[in-house]
């Protein structure tokens, strides 16, 4: 088993594995970003929503300001867009249609209800603003439990019950329950709550009377999709739709499926000719965007004496808001949980029923993480659980079940194919770095203020890059296959990648210029990424899943590696060698006897064709060529978390002491990316842990839509973290990588949660509902005291 260790020596220049700092940083840090919101057109309209008050409601009548004539839209208003109708191949799967603005009642508060537009956001809002609309108002399911006892009114017309969906799963589990000596059982929440990335929904769309299409710039993690979408239900030919995603503020999910406001901004400028332009709100986004994470699990392990865990048995109910969302479908979150809720433990008996439920909620939206956060939760709480019931460490307890290295690769309970790794060694190296025994000498010693010490750790595998085969198993409308890259060397020697996926953080400028200087040689300066427009790119299904890297990497790897020969072609005739003597490398194709500039090969194509050997290729200095990995069921990464926390027994405060990482993403492209994207990841997770949450009243009223109701880590609540690397590349991608870009968000609160409930174990309290408040904590050691005193009566 192959895995090199973060501080071995890293190469040093611009390929793979260089530190090499973000490319695209330079226009961000100087203001130089091009968002929807820097973009100015001449006659361009600005456009608001005026929005549900209610969760679910007849729309009874509707009454128009006058001087809102002309630039007021209701649904009837736009006969000609269909609704929004994600479909599944997954049997128990209901369909909802989702209409670009409420069609005859509202679903949730913040459903859009009408649209008005003027020459400022301000008047725009006004206009909005002076629109009647009178309710009659229908029962309001504001939870799962609420939505599965109806009878009548149900959300969506013609169904008969409120479950989305229903997935069951059921492996040796009678069999190998029989066997066990102990059973252990927990009730397990998730919070409902945001995403908040910085720049919320945006989107700008125009008609180009020169091309005669419709151009849609939007904030989106999928353009190619997007278009896809957007044609057929505006009635249009997909070539008559160009999508470009300009620079994109973050997005985590969010803004990876087609959002109401971006077909209702595209029918504007459809129809009436001219552009259009919506920017969310911080409000919006918290009333209308609080749509994620809420599950709920009632977990049973079967285990022997020592913890060593025999079978699973779990029920999953998952709050899926009022509608499911295209392309991805409902379908995708209890997908992810049935099959990832094992982890990486190598048990082989199990049983789990997932339901998905609609309520009177917004539509419920894939976040960073895909349901794995929820089930990383619910499995390491079980997991610490288990080490309590057995009076072992909690590390122990892991160590007994986690999938042993020499199993590589492993095929787990749910089919899932673990393609290379070490996961002892990550649980074992982390707890060298928490400092295990100093930890519990701490706890030993009782700390002066009274506070209370405890050790968690949570370990995980994040299934990325996964394609066809697990796509269409979960049915979506649209499934990955391979992705494309098209590289061209330009007439002075530098080089265009072009590819369909785009970025919102990730730093592709950087690694897939890194990635082609590996084969090529040509310095990264020289290299452009060209990606987000659908007019100018490959076809992708996106950036979602932790695919980018792998997929769009893997591409314009393959595509270069297929340029270069053709180079090398030239260049050996430019210096009187045979080419199998050159080699690519600091922008030269090199030889026995000298080397000539890579621009001098592209200048013999481009403008001495005079130079050129008499068997030259033909297709020239440009190539597309497409690629997904040889098992398309994924490339997993994994990590542990471990944590360190002191808990303030009378103020229910938590702060978190020390964090350590030990993660693999296979072959890291380029280690700073990579620790970016788990810091970010990491003080996200922290935000599901302890702070973020959208609770709802009984009637479906959102109770956090402001940010000061709303909480988020900042700077003073993330810590210093402490990561390493190991390296095992996968057999089945380019240079062996994996995607991670998902994984700093999966384990921080089951690491934090397994360390708070360390420090209560003394007073026989615990916490399994995020976030984990000061109330919520109180509560618990409260109620763990009142349990003791009437026991002891």
């Amino acid at each position: 088993m192959q895995h090199n260790q973060s501080d071995s020596a890293k190469p040093a220049g611009q390929g793979v594995g260089a530190r090499v700092e973000r490319k695209e940083d330079a226009r961000h840090l100087h203001g130089k970003g091009q968002f929807v919101a820097d973009m100015h057109m001449a006659e361009l309209s600005e456009v608001a929503f005026l929005r549900s008050p209610l969760a679910h409601a007849r729309i009874v009548g509707t009454t128009l300001p006058v001087e809102g004539a002309g630039r007021v839209v209701l649904r009837e208003t736009m006969g000609d867009a269909l609704d929004i109708v994600a479909e599944s191949l997954l049997p128990t799967y209901q369909p909802s249609a989702q209409p670009p603005l409420a069609a005859g009642k509202v679903r949730f508060v913040g459903e859009p209800v009408a649209m008005a537009f003027a020459p400022t956001r301000a008047e725009a809002e006004d206009l909005a603003e002076a629109i009647e609309i009178e309710f009659d108002d229908l029962p309001v399911y504001a939870s799962a439990e609420a939505a599965k006892a109806a009878s009548a009114d149900f959300i969506h017309e013609g169904w008969t019950h409120h479950n989305f969906l229903t997935l069951k799963a059921d492996t040796r589990f009678d069999e190998l329950a029989g066997q066990a000596k102990l059973v252990v059982h927990r009730s397990i929440d998730l919070a409902r709550h945001c995403m908040v990335p910085m720049e919320g929904k945006a989107v700008l769309a125009y008609w180009d009377h020169q091309a005669d299409m419709l151009v849609v710039c939007t904030a989106t993690q999928v353009p190619h999709m997007i278009r896809t979408i957007l044609a057929k239900c505006l009635g249009m030919d997909q070539g008559r739709v160009r999508v470009i995603a300009p620079d994109v503020g973050g997005a985590f999910g969010y803004k990876c499926v087609l959002q109401q406001e971006e077909l209702c901004v595209a029918w504007l400028a459809k129809t009436h000719r001219k552009p259009f332009r919506y920017l969310e709100d911080r409000r919006e986004h918290l009333i209308a965007g609080a749509n994620t994470r809420e599950h709920h699990y009632e977990m049973t392990a079967y285990a022997d004496e020592r913890g060593k865990i025999l079978a699973l048995d779990a029920h999953i109910v998952i709050d899926g808001g009022a509608y499911s969302v295209w392309p991805f479908t409902i379908g995708l979150e209890p997908g992810q949980a049935i099959g990832n809720l094992p982890g990486p433990y190598a048990f082989r008996g199990y049983r789990c029923v997932t339901e998905c439920v609609a309520t009177n909620k917004p539509a419920f939206v894939p976040y960073r993480g895909v349901a794995r956060t929820g089930v990383c939760f619910a499995m390491e709480l079980t997991m610490d659980a288990v080490a309590r019931a057995v009076g072992r460490e909690q590390w122990e307890v892991r160590l007994e079940n986690l999938v042993p290295a020499e199993l590589m690769p492993y095929v787990n309970v749910t089919n899932k194919h673990f393609d290379s790794g070490d996961y002892p060694a990550s649980l074992l190296k982390a707890r060298e770095m928490i400092g295990v025994d100093a930890v519990r000498e701490r706890q030993r010693r009782v700390e002066p203020d009274g506070r209370l010490i405890g050790l968690g750790f949570a370990t995980y595998t994040e299934q990325s890059a996964h394609g066809t085969s697990v796509f269409a198993a979960w049915g979506t409308p649209v499934i990955p296959g391979f992705d494309s890259a098209t590289v061209r060397l330009t007439p002075d020697g530098g080089l265009e990648i072009r590819v369909g996926v785009h970025s919102h953080g990730q730093g592709m400028e950087t690694s897939f210029a890194q990635i082609a200087h590996e084969i090529l040689g040509i310095d990264i300066s020289r290299i452009k990424l060209v990606h987000g427009d659908t007019a100018q790119t490959p076809y992708s299904t996106g950036t979602y899943a932790s695919r980018s890297l792998v997929m769009s990497g893997g591409a314009v790897s393959r595509a270069c590696k297929v340029l270069a020969p053709r180079i090398r072609h030239i260049g050996a005739h430019l210096i009187g060698a045979r080419p199998e003597e050159v080699a690519l490398a600091d922008g030269r194709v090199l030889g026995p006897g000298g080397g000539v500039p890579i621009s001098e090969v592209a200048q013999a194509w481009y403008l001495r064709p005079d130079r050129l050997p008499a068997d030259v290729d033909p297709a020239g200095l440009e190539t597309t060529t497409g690629f997904k990995p040889k098992v398309d069921t994924g490339a997993f990464t994994y990590a542990t978390h471990a944590v360190t926390v002191a808990v303030d027994p009378e103020t229910g405060h938590v702060e978190i002491l020390d964090y350590v990482i030990v993660e693999d993403c296979g072959t890291m492209i380029n280690p700073l990316i990579v620790e970016g994207q788990t810091y970010g990841g990491v003080a996200q997770g922290i935000g599901t842990a302890l702070y973020e949450e959208t609770p709802y009243d009984a009637n479906g009223q959102p109770l956090a839509s402001t940010l000061a109701d709303y909480m988020l880590p900042g700077a003073t609540e993330v810590p210093h973290m402490r990561i390493h690397h190991f390296e095992t590349p996968s057999p089945h991608t380019e240079f062996g990588a994996k995607g991670m870009g998902e994984g700093g968000a999966i384990a921080p609160p089951a690491a934090i949660f397994n360390a708070v409930n360390d420090a209560l174990k003394g007073l026989g309290a615990e916490v399994a509902h995020t976030p984990l408040t000061p109330r919520r904590l109180l509560e618990a050691i409260a109620e763990a005291e009142a349990s003791r005193h009437r026991k002891a009566a």
